[in-house]
């Protein structure tokens, strides 16, 4: 089962790298595209979203000070496996659900692209 997962994750960054590349080589008129672009916007994207999370940390740490209990519960999504933590059992069952959301819609998009 962790080999379909695997082969889902790749097929659909894949599929998003050959798609994006296409359009490029068709907006440039059919000539050679530099590839370094994608290096560039995905290190930005990383980048983007390390800030995202720092800043929301330190928003729920500000807002929290001295008010008592903080509830908080994460997921980290390694392909589509889901690996999910939290500090209260609302909270988990929240994030669970959008997981496992998460984790279908992609498999029913891999489906649907065979």
């Amino acid at each position: 089962m962790l080999g379909f997962y695997f082969f889902a994750f790749f097929g659909f960054v894949g599929r998003f790298i050959k798609i994006a590349v296409s359009f490029l080589v068709w907006s440039a008129g059919g000539k050679k595209v530099n590839l370094s672009v994608f290096y560039v916007f995905g290190i930005a994207l990383i980048a983007v979203g390390i800030i995202l999370i720092v800043i929301a940390i330190i928003l729920v740490l500000m807002s929290s000070a001295g008010k008592g209990k903080v509830k908080v519960a994460g997921v980290i999504m390694i392909g589509p496996i889901p690996i999910i933590f939290g500090t209260d059992k609302k909270s988990v069952k929240v994030v669970l659900v959008l997981a496992l959301a998460l984790t279908v819609a992609l498999i029913i998009y891999y489906w649907l692209l065979r």
